[in-house]
């Protein structure tokens, strides 16, 4: 899949669900009620139970939505996510090598920074857009909206504390879209299994993004 394509995808959903799943079960119900809820963009963590086995059902499961991983720390890593079907790789850091062997391969990569050094270090090797990450620790859309004036031609995605009240204030200062993992998934909702839920949560965060004014 091309940057552009990617790009233009991100700039439709606007926001990423992120799942960390102990149990691969969980995983795929956590998936199927996002994207239930109308989220299409989805990241598996390559920490989650049988993370592999997990993006290659949900490829087939789910063709609507794009399904990636993150929490990719090295190359092998990223060679195993690209062979399982991952359609765009999210890593804490940013590493030129793997930057280098993702985009031989294709394949959207959107590498972890936070200060400005680091967002551009990671532009100019090659990533499609950059994460920021942790982006509440620093000043939440407050920071964003201060990098906009000189790295606005850079594509970010804040994530780190990302919720739904706050996901549109990043996107109106100039984000491409956002990640958020735990307001989708509280964890007394995966442990009883109460997949509406987080359908819901999943449909009210994307009617807010949609509809600003909501």
């Amino acid at each position: 899949m091309s940057n552009q394509v990617w790009l233009s995808q991100l700039q439709q959903n606007r926001a990423i669900a992120v799942i960390r799943a102990p149990k691969m079960v969980w995983g795929e119900k956590m998936a199927v009620a996002v994207a239930d809820g109308g989220m299409h963009l989805i990241e598996i963590t390559w920490n989650s139970d049988r993370a592999a086995d997990l993006i290659s059902q949900l490829r087939t499961q789910l063709p609507h939505c794009l399904i990636g991983t993150g929490t990719l720390f090295n190359v092998q890593q990223l060679q195993d996510a690209i062979a399982a079907g991952a359609q765009f790789l999210f890593t804490p850091h940013t590493d030129p090598e793997m930057i280098k062997v993702a985009v031989a391969k294709n394949v959207p990569i959107i590498p972890g920074a936070l200060t400005p050094t680091e967002i551009v270090t990671a532009w100019t090797q090659g990533a499609s857009c950059v994460k920021v990450f942790p982006v509440q620790a620093v000043g939440g859309s407050n920071y964003i909206q201060s990098l906009q004036a000189p790295l606005g031609h850079i594509p970010l995605i804040p994530t780190g504390g990302v919720t739904l009240e706050n996901a549109q204030d990043f996107l109106q200062v100039g984000a491409v879209a956002v990640g958020l993992s735990g307001e989708l998934f509280p964890k007394k909702w995966v442990l009883a299994e109460n997949w509406n839920a987080i359908a819901l949560q999943a449909k009210n965060l994307m009617e807010k993004l949609n509809n600003p004014s909501c």
